[in-house]
């Protein structure tokens, strides 16, 4: 049995979040303005059979597959929305499960630290895979539960304000995002990405 944790699709892929994930993909990059399906599974090694669901299904590329100790995650996309949405049914309809069966996002932690130290600033960005932030800027860090709603909540922060990705973590046992700018920007983004993993139905963890 194939416990669905997320379900996720993004309208469309964000200049930074996209360039963010051909920095850190193994698999084929993915390009603005496409739109694109993340789907975390338990057990995780059965990732692998879900991605052949997911490419034999319509026309899809894909961009990441991950398979960590307990999850296992993918990533595809298209300039075809309509492809990705029929890709994940595939998943769904293969696996005898319903979009409503994924389970809720959980945000663990929303912290904002506000005039950065440069100190600080350093050992951020020496982490980051993404953006720079400097020294007197705010820093916003979102931790959700489970990992691949991360992605979501970065690209809708992304549309609402005119901010920084540095970091975007969406494997594992807890997804962050890390996301620095200007205090007015940061104040818009917050809202904006909790209010996105807000939006998602599904199971309530217990």
């Amino acid at each position: 049995m194939v416990d669905l944790r997320t379900y996720c699709v993004i309208d469309s892929l964000q200049p930074q979040f996209a360039s963010f994930q051909a920095t850190i993909a193994q698999g084929f990059l993915p390009k603005v303005g496409q739109a694109s399906l993340f789907v975390e599974i338990a057990p995780g090694i059965e990732i692998n059979r879900v991605m052949d669901i997911a490419l034999k299904s319509t026309d899809v590329t894909p961009g990441m597959q991950i398979v960590e100790r307990n999850f296992g995650m993918l990533e595809v996309h298209s300039d075809s929305q309509t492809d990705v949405r029929q890709a994940g049914q595939a998943i769904l309809d293969t696996l005898e499960l319903s979009e409503d069966q994924r389970l809720k996002p959980r945000i663990i932690s929303d912290q904002v630290v506000r005039h950065l130290d440069d100190h600080q600033c350093m050992l951020i960005n020496r982490m980051r895979h993404g953006n720079l932030i400097l020294a007197g800027q705010t820093l916003f860090v979102l931790e959700v539960e489970p990992a691949g709603y991360a992605a979501l909540a970065a690209n809708e922060a992304e549309k609402a304000a005119d901010i920084n990705i540095l970091e975007v973590r969406a494997v594992g046992a807890f997804g962050r995002v890390y996301i620095g700018g200007e205090e007015k920007d940061v104040e818009v983004a917050r809202p904006a990405a909790i209010a996105a993993l807000d939006a998602i139905n599904g199971r309530v963890q217990k």
